[in-house]
């Protein structure tokens, strides 16, 4: 349940975040003091600590945050107020869109409002009808993102599917796309590229069991007979 990772800075140093539950053992409940993180870090991670001298002095500047997904009933009320962005659907940090979902929000809004601007109430309702399947689809690859990031990275299944992931695109690129690669470097809407990663992973799951290696005749015919192809 929990994560320690190291992001790399332009001048050559890192930036170290630890995340944790706030409650439960090991969470920001337990490791609440400088001794007790240098405890956690001397246990887990070790490799760590010569390259932060002052664990301690960092650990107090930096007091924990906190990350939440945020989910409400409406986002709208009539034709009075219209919740959009992190105000709408606040996500974990751990696909890296959120600032860019709430783009993809003013973009949506801004052709409704030029379209139907004498309907404010029906152009809310639409909105949120149009923007809510997107916004949960990206909340929920946020927080497997975090998974993907904690545990699967070193789970051999997961690695296999990944490299025969890459296989797929390279034989399919019109009908096969990793779904980081989808979300990341396309305009697909998130709802789409959630689904269409659901069935690719359907794909690779029963591609890899068994131990008599991959077929990738019948993995190209898969491919075919499930994935449409990727709309332009």
């Amino acid at each position: 349940n929990y994560m320690c990772i190291a992001l790399p800075n332009v001048e050559g140093s890192f930036t170290v975040t630890l995340f944790m539950p706030n409650h439960g053992d090991p969470s920001f409940e337990t490791v609440a003091t400088p001794a007790a993180a240098r405890a956690l870090f001397e246990r887990d991670f070790a490799d760590a600590l010569p390259l932060i001298p002052e664990l301690e002095q960092d650990f107090v500047r930096n007091p924990a945050g906190v990350l939440a997904t945020l989910y409400l009933d409406r986002w709208h009320l009539d034709a009075r107020a219209l919740l959009i962005g992190d105000a709408a659907h606040a996500i974990v940090p751990f696909h890296g869109q959120g600032m860019n979902c709430g783009f993809e929000d003013a973009v949506e809004l801004s052709d409704l409002l030029e379209t139907h601007a004498q309907d404010i109430e029906w152009t809310f309702a639409e909105f949120e009808r149009r923007r809510r399947p997107n916004a949960e689809a990206i909340a929920a690859m946020a927080l497997e993102n975090y998974v993907e990031m904690r545990d699967s990275v070193a789970d051999a299944g997961f690695l296999l599917r990944r490299e025969l992931g890459r296989v797929l695109a390279g034989r399919h690129p019109e009908r096969f796309m990793p779904r980081y690669s989808m979300v990341t470097f396309t305009r697909m809407p998130y709802a789409q590229a959630f689904a269409r990663g659901a069935a690719q992973d359907a794909i690779l799951r029963e591609l890899c069991v068994g131990e008599d290696g991959i077929d990738l005749g019948r993995a190209d015919a898969l491919v075919k007979a499930r994935l449409t192809p990727i709309a332009e």
